[in-house]
């Protein structure tokens, strides 16, 4: 199996996953995807500095990563993996935050591709994955019976 899809599953079994980038706007990607992740079973961690401090999807949003990972730590909580709504070229940061709170994994939604953010993800030890929507993968996993 390709390394690539590997991660896809792999990632799709870790059920705490920041949202950078969600967006409490309706019709936006975002919220679509989280939405369906949060329906699915996943615990979501909005992290927009735009809507921090307000609610969306029932979740506080943080500011950063490193708020959300010390919110949910106090609570016994970690991110597993970060699925990342932002241009290709504001994804280094995001990838070097991952690495700072210990996330497992990042994701960068379809259509964002940054092979050195993701080589950078990858010599830390996270998996990572590129140009692909989380909710899509879910689906097609989900209906060949290959999530658990």
């Amino acid at each position: 199996m390709h390394l690539e899809q590997q991660a896809v599953r792999t990632m799709l079994g870790w059920r705490t996953v920041a949202v950078v980038g969600l967006s409490g706007k309706p019709g936006r990607p975002s919220l679509d995807v989280a939405a369906y992740l949060q329906r699915h079973g996943y615990r979501i961690v909005p992290v927009n500095p735009a809507f921090a401090g307000q609610a969306i999807l029932g979740e506080p949003c943080h500011a950063t990563l490193a708020e959300a990972a010390q919110a949910l730590a106090a609570g016994g909580g970690r991110i597993d993996w970060v699925d990342t709504f932002r241009k290709a070229e504001d994804v280094p940061p995001v990838v070097a935050e991952a690495i700072a709170i210990g996330a497992r994994g990042v994701w960068l939604q379809l259509g964002i591709v940054n092979d050195d953010a993701v080589e950078a993800a990858r010599a830390a030890g996270l998996l990572a994955v590129q140009d692909h929507c989380s909710k899509i993968e879910h689906m097609r996993l989900s209906a060949v019976g290959a999530l658990a």
